[in-house]
């Protein structure tokens, strides 16, 4: 079921070190050439100088549920870049989101390696630390279905963003599901509903939403924030849960 024509992308944003700009973007290109066709450098929005609003981007993009995420040498990496890359990736549908995202985080680890400093996924606006990423891209290798979306979706989805009401996700799009609305009267505690969040989103890949709107007295409405943002916008709905 979708709500939208719109076909979700990935946008990467990418921080460079010491290593000059234009050795980056050779390295960028050529590792998309090999390893991620369909996705491109973004020239209009890429410069070879330091960007002052990345500091305070990270600080509010970076994963606050798993500890450990971000680290003090991750801040210092952010304040100390010298350029900016952005890559796009190919517009995705249900049926391929999970393979694409895959691709975009094993770009991503792949550039960390390679005079990359700093990442983050701005289509749902999370980052990661460097070892973080590389954990979630170890935990995607050679997995399939669920197994695979899982990591995919700890990566590039962020949670938990909240209203008076909810705490939900953004981002559940970049692998093809609902995004997971959990109302406050369930816990005063965000971390554990950041936990039901992902323990939801798990039981659509095993189960699939109808059994899951049935199994949780649950809801699948269209998403009513972030229509103003493309790359935000996830077509395919919310999942609301019963209070």
């Amino acid at each position: 079921m979708s709500f939208s024509e719109v076909k979700p992308r990935h946008v990467l944003c990418l921080l460079g070190g010491e290593r000059p700009f234009s050795d980056l973007c050779e390295m960028i290109q050529s590792a998309i050439e090999s390893r991620a066709p369909g996705f491109e450098i973004d020239d209009t929005f890429s410069e070879d100088a330091p960007d002052d609003r990345m500091p305070m981007s990270f600080e509010v993009c970076r994963d606050r549920v798993l500890k450990g995420a971000w680290a003090e040498a991750d801040e210092e990496a952010v304040s100390d870049h010298r350029s900016v890359i952005y890559v796009l990736g190919p517009p995705m549908t249900k049926e391929d989101a999970v393979k694409t995202s895959a691709t975009a985080l094993r770009l991503v680890a792949h550039v960390l390696e390679n005079g990359i400093v700093a990442a983050k996924g701005e289509s749902a606006g999370v980052a990661h630390g460097v070892a973080r990423w590389r954990e979630l891209a170890r935990d995607a290798e050679g997995q399939a279905g669920a197994a695979l979306a899982r990591p995919c979706r700890l990566a590039f989805a962020k949670r938990p963003i909240g209203t008076d009401e909810h705490l939900y996700s953004i981002g559940f799009h970049l692998v093809g599901i609902p995004e997971v609305y959990a109302p406050k009267t369930l816990s005063d505690d965000e971390l554990a509903l950041s936990a039901l969040i992902d323990a939801v989103a798990d039981e659509v890949f095993s189960d699939g939403v109808e059994t899951v709107l049935k199994h949780r007295g649950a809801q699948l409405l269209p998403v009513d924030g972030y229509e103003e943002d493309e790359f935000k916008y996830n077509p395919y709905g919310a999942i609301h849960l019963a209070p």
